[in-house]
């Protein structure tokens, strides 16, 4: 009597091992990419240069650097913008080097531009 269902020897068919080895190879992929990208650093300025911020790609901000002319103790507001500007662009240019990354990881498997997490 033949046996039903499963592989023939017990195996995995070639065409799913092959995609494992895919998945296997891609993961290792995007841990590499993942720790090139917390290693660099994106440094944005706001004021025409006055405020100048820096992060990681782990989103971690390394370094803030103010010019003398932009510290001024009557309007301690104005350095608060632009200290928070300069942040955020450094953060977008993080974030933005991270799809980049995951677009480039993701964008052959046919998900519609990437997954969703």
């Amino acid at each position: 009597m033949a046996k039903r269902g499963g592989f023939p020897g017990g195996g995995m068919p070639g065409n799913m091992a092959n995609l494992m080895k895919q998945a296997q190879r891609m993961q290792r992929q995007m841990e590499e990419s993942q720790k090139e990208l917390e290693a660099k650093e994106f440094t944005a300025k706001s004021g025409g240069g006055a405020v100048e911020v820096t992060v990681t790609g782990k989103k971690e901000i390394t370094k803030v650097k103010l010019s003398q002319e932009v510290v001024d103790p009557d309007d301690i507001e104005m350095l608060e913008d632009l200290v928070t500007a300069a942040a955020n662009e450094a953060l977008r240019m993080a974030d933005e080097a991270n799809a980049e990354i995951m677009g480039k990881m993701t964008g052959g498997l046919g998900l519609g531009g990437g997954m969703p997490f």
